[in-house]
């Protein structure tokens, strides 16, 4: 069958089970997927395959070095990443919970105090992702944790960590 979601449950098969589809940009597809070694599940963001063959992978390769070497209390750690039967990817934490854009939905303004703490903690992680690995963040709509932040896109889809104030901060 050439379902991409079929053909990448097959390519990954060894490593990781694909579950769902967590969201899609412009370069990139994330799924949730469960790890069997580590007993977890994890976001795995995948170049679009008709991307790697006309535009090449350079910039998700690039992606990756970058992410890789961040390292930061506001941003979402690297666990994996490789190339499968075609494939390339990389692997991420997946945090449950509500993203900042669901919550701003249903409340329709957070507290001040919330928001210049989300706003802060966003702040940091893209100042270290910028200075620290000399280039800029691609920065979606944040999902919101304690501050943990995806420099490079939805790594974890609808997933977000919460800070003290019960607010999700974390990726976009």
């Amino acid at each position: 069958m050439t379902d991409v979601p079929e053909r990448l449950a097959s390519a990954l098969a060894d490593r990781y089970r694909i579950e769902r589809e967590l969201g899609a940009g412009g370069m990139a597809t994330v799924y949730l997927a469960h790890d069997p070694k580590h007993d977890r599940k994890v976001a795995v963001k995948v170049l679009r395959p008709e991307l790697a063959a006309v535009l090449g992978a350079e910039r998700f390769l690039n992606e990756i070095k970058v992410t890789a070497n961040l390292h930061h209390p506001h941003i979402l750690p690297l666990h994996d990443s490789g190339e499968a039967e075609g494939f390339l990817y990389y692997v991420m934490p997946f945090v449950e919970g509500e993203s900042l854009r669901d919550r701003i939905a249903r409340e329709k303004q957070l507290p001040v105090n919330e928001a210049v703490e989300i706003g802060t903690q966003v702040a940091a992680a893209l100042a270290h992702a910028h200075h620290g690995a000399r280039a800029p963040p691609r920065c979606h709509s944040p999902r919101y944790q304690a501050g943990q932040h995806s420099p490079t896109g939805r790594a974890g889809g609808r997933g977000g960590f919460r800070d003290r104030a019960g607010c999700y901060l974390g990726r976009g």
